[in-house]
């Protein structure tokens, strides 16, 4: 490591280590991440990412063998200003939130990156409860060119491990914001010189089928929780519904699978 970083030279070895408690608190309880305003991320290409987005840092945990890739992120973290010290492979995989951790392991200090003031396509999930489909969801509308993601209470926690994982950076780049009802209503309908955006609502049974619904004005598209769905404050925001037809046995999709469709509709339609 170069001069200027800061690094315990003794190795952590017992998954006692007050900072491997420290760790999985972090990892297991939201109200931890809340209360110190930082998340975990692991693995090389995340935390690069991490990096490359200009996120804090405040701890960097690193087997010695990582390879040189991992070397420099390592570095580039300390040069920041950040703790960096070396843990026994043992120990991190007993602390590490994956089968196969991959040598490097950071608690980052949470942003808030800035809505958009003159918002054009946000997306906004009601009760979505799933890590899992909530950090696939992030993913996708990262890639569809999603301004914002909003979350009303009662969604799971966006920095939980598994959707911060599953999610694969978005969280880096995506503004995601745990709002009230009252303020998403403010944000999507201002009143005054703001421009109102078209509340599109996912329903899986009936509305608009989702290739006729007209995508091209700004807008912001409502996907409800697996189970239950939408909430009340949700449906009585929505404009119009939306569906997508379903021409084989299968009941619904999954939460998932259906906002990716209806976000790249959002997509092709403006391309087109």
């Amino acid at each position: 490591m170069e001069s200027g970083a800061t690094i315990t030279q003794d190795m952590i070895t017992s998954a006692r280590n007050p900072k491997i408690k420290f760790i999985r608190d972090l990892l297991a309880h939201s109200k931890t991440r809340r209360e110190l305003k930082a998340f975990v991320v692991e693995g090389v290409r995340l935390v690069e990412e991490a990096l490359q987005s200009g996120w804090e840092a405040q701890l960097v945990l690193h087997t010695d063998d990582l390879p040189l890739r991992g070397q420099a992120v390592v570095r580039g973290f300390t040069e920041r200003g950040a703790v960096s010290e070396v843990i026994s492979p043992q120990a991190l995989k007993a602390v590490s939130d994956t089968e196969a951790p991959q040598g490097i392991l950071a608690v980052l200090s949470m942003r808030s990156l800035p809505m958009p003031t003159t918002p054009d396509y946000i997306l906004i999930l009601d009760g979505l409860r799933d890590p899992g489909n909530m950090g696939t969801i992030l993913r996708t509308a990262a890639a569809a060119g999603v301004q914002a993601v909003v979350l009303p209470p009662g969604a799971t926690d966006p920095f939980a491990p598994k959707v911060v994982r599953s999610a694969m950076g978005a969280h880096f780049r995506l503004p995601i914001q745990i709002v009230s009802w009252p303020e998403i209503r403010a944000y999507v309908k201002p009143s005054g010189e703001g421009i109102p955006l078209v509340i599109y609502l996912a329903d899986s049974t009936g509305g608009v089928a989702y290739t006729q619904a007209d995508f091209r004005s700004p807008l912001a598209l409502i996907v409800g929780g697996e189970a239950e769905g939408a909430g009340v404050e949700a449906q009585s925001l929505a404009d119009t519904r939306v569906h997508i037809s379903l021409p084989g046995e299968a009941e619904s999709l999954n939460a998932a699978v259906a906002a990716a469709i209806l976000m790249f509709e959002v997509v092709h339609q403006r391309l087109r």
